[in-house]
């Protein structure tokens, strides 16, 4: 799980949930920095050949976070807008704009004025809405942001292999810090309870993700109008298994 709907205290320390979120936080960065980004290159690298998308074509990263992906879209050559609902993390994403490279805050439920020829909402960065409505509404503006001949990909979690793989409890020490994790299934979703201490200050997130299958999504795009075109189940695109994928990637229009 990515850029989740978060939620946070700070014992004897209330001020902190006023204005911090999780993946604004450097600790989210502390406890993600071992993330395989080459790996993330390669699926945009096998993504976009297999789109056959045009030189120079408009791509849109939606929940771009601090824009690491979208400047790897536009060093491949593409004209990149990366969106995110956070401004923090566009402010710092915007120190890499250029002529081709853009970023702004943007609500994923909502539609663009521009159209674009392919827009990516990458690594389970969908699925962290309360109400339900909410995914159908960013499916529709993902599709009415669409040029005629653009295509749009998901790529979620394969919920069927998360679950059954879940690691109850773990800790994990980076740069010092012990951080102690809770991994849980409850009413549809999948939740993540992250502890740990810092500086004599405690710490407590919790990240969550509705846990939607292919059949849900496939539910919501014949509701949306969208056309799914095409299922993967993990980066290098091989074929999606319900079980055994890591991944649940749609391509769709």
């Amino acid at each position: 799980m990515s850029k989740i709907s978060n939620q946070q205290s700070a014992t004897n320390n209330q001020q902190f949930s006023w204005f911090a979120s999780w993946f604004d936080t450097p600790y989210y960065h502390i406890l993600y920095k071992e993330r395989n980004y080459r790996e993330a290159q390669i699926f945009m690298d096998n993504l976009t050949h297999y789109l056959n998308l045009p030189e120079k074509a408009k791509v849109l990263d939606l929940a771009c976070g601090k824009g690491r992906h979208a400047i790897y879209l536009n060093q491949l050559g593409f004209d990149v807008i990366g969106a995110d609902l956070s401004e923090n993390s566009i402010t710092e994403a915007s120190n890499n704009t250029n002529s081709s490279l853009h970023f702004q805050v943007h609500d994923m439920r909502e539609k663009f004025d521009d159209k674009f020829d392919a827009i990516f909402n990458l690594f389970t960065s969908f699925g962290y809405f309360e109400n339900d409505n909410d995914n159908l509404k960013t499916l529709i503006a993902i599709k009415e942001s669409l040029t005629e001949h653009g295509f749009a990909v998901i790529d979620f979690m394969n919920v069927n292999q998360v679950i059954a793989n879940l690691v109850p409890e773990e800790t994990k020490s980076v740069e010092g810090i012990d951080f102690h994790i809770k991994r849980f299934f409850k009413d549809g979703h999948i939740y993540k309870e992250i502890a740990f201490e810092d500086q004599g200050k405690s710490f407590h997130f919790t990240e969550k993700v509705q846990a939607l299958t292919l059949q849900d999504f496939q539910n919501m795009m014949e509701k949306a109008g969208i056309y799914l075109l095409d299922i993967f189940g993990d980066y290098k695109l091989k074929k999606f298994h319900k079980t055994e994928s890591e991944r649940l990637i749609m391509i769709f229009k």
